[in-house]
């Protein structure tokens, strides 16, 4: 069975990759994209009307702007792949226009030089008289035959106006995009700032949870050591979090017969996403140059690419770790949690209880990878993305 999700990860990352070649599959993929971002961003900003919870609220804004900038980079990249199909057909279309331009073009220059020889010269040289009959005769026969070559170079002149009027289109609706994807950016400031300053009484246990992940970040060997020790904590904290409370002294003794306990409620099947738009450019499983194979899902995301929670859950750590730039830890209970690293910078800081969506932060120039674990070991995300 793991040989076979190995296998479907590898044909997923190729696949991926031969898009990338082609701008048609480019530009179907990013209205698909730019379509669900809307979707997402219309259902959190629905959510966020209905909740009563701040701090629910603050959380929902937040990930449906996050959504929105999805969807405006989405859109840029729409464009971008309707930009390049135009400048194939451009180019395809110079070419035709060449092929088509170059014998009305050697015919005009031999009309041209006929019209300059001197009249006493054709009257001079022998056989001139007759050759002149004949070119006419040539002419009335070749003329429709002209007038038809150079309306069908009139449409493909039409064509290649109309290409660049496309062109121009494009250039607009990249132009946009961008612009609205600077002021969903401005937007997430002003909530980030805001959220800041309604955490700011909580300041005391968000700082003393950072120093703890420091401090395990210190003392651990690399990566892997670091989430299993936050694993542990992890699950310690869901442990202590399950304890029952006091209960108050019973009225009666009879009250206090023991009660039945209850069972744990089933597990519930974690949804998951991507947290950054762009192509896989490595599946799960594949063949790493080390000979290893890969534990997560690596995506070439645009520079500066919003990246987001997969999942709801809770930051357990956020920051620069050792070679793999920005990083960002999500506790997803239940033994899930997300490894995210290439990140440029951080949004979400240790502690943030997060919605899925959320924003983490921004993506790097060598793009993002995204690892799942359940207790420790990879689980592949694309089985749990819906």
């Amino acid at each position: 069975m793991k040989a076979g999700w190995i296998m479907l990860g590898a044909l997923a990352a190729a696949t991926a990759l031969a898009a990338q070649d082609d701008p048609r599959a480019r530009l179907a993929t990013a209205q698909a994209q730019a379509n669900g971002a809307r979707a997402r961003a219309a259902a959190l900003d629905a959510q966020a009307r209905a909740a009563l919870d701040q701090a629910e609220r603050a959380r929902a804004a937040a990930a449906a702007v996050a959504a929105r900038i999805q969807a405006a980079e989405a859109d840029i990249g729409a464009a971008e792949a309707r930009l390049a199909i135009i400048r194939t057909q451009q180019r395809r279309q110079e070419q035709r226009l060449a092929a088509r331009e170059q014998p009305i073009a050697r015919l005009v220059g031999a009309l041209e030089t006929m019209a300059r020889r001197p009249v006493a010269a054709t009257l001079l040289q022998p056989g001139s008289l007759n050759d002149l009959v004949h070119v006419r005769a040539v002419l009335s026969t070749v003329t429709p035959r002209i007038a038809e070559q150079t309306a069908d170079l009139r449409a493909e002149v039409a064509r290649s106006a109309a290409l660049r009027r496309r062109a121009g289109l494009a250039v607009a609706s990249l132009r946009h995009g961008q612009r609205r994807g600077r002021i969903e950016q401005q937007q997430l400031a002003r909530l980030e700032v805001e959220q800041r300053r309604r955490s700011a009484a909580l300041a005391g246990s968000a700082r003393l949870e950072a120093e703890r992940a420091a401090t395990l970040g210190e003392q651990a060997r690399d990566l892997e050591d670091l989430v299993r020790r936050l694993g542990t904590e992890g699950t310690l904290r869901e442990r202590l979090a399950s304890l029952p409370g006091p209960l108050p002294r019973p009225a009666r003794l009879s009250e206090a017969l023991p009660v039945e306990a209850r069972s744990a409620p089933p597990p519930q099947r974690l949804l998951y996403r991507l947290p950054v738009l762009g192509p896989v450019v490595r599946g799960f499983g594949e063949a790493l140059p080390s000979g290893m194979r890969a534990s997560g899902v690596s995506i070439d995301a645009r520079p500066g690419a919003i990246v987001v929670a997969p999942a709801a859950g809770r930051v357990t750590f956020a920051g620069l770790y050792r070679g793999y730039g920005g990083i960002a830890i999500v506790d997803h209970g239940e033994g899930y949690m997300s490894i995210v690293t290439g990140l440029a910078s951080n949004i979400a800081r240790i502690g943030d209880t997060v919605a899925a969506g959320s924003p983490l932060g921004r993506a790097g120039r060598d793009g993002v990878t995204v690892e799942l674990r359940r207790d420790g070991k990879p689980v592949n995300p694309t089985t749990l993305i819906g």
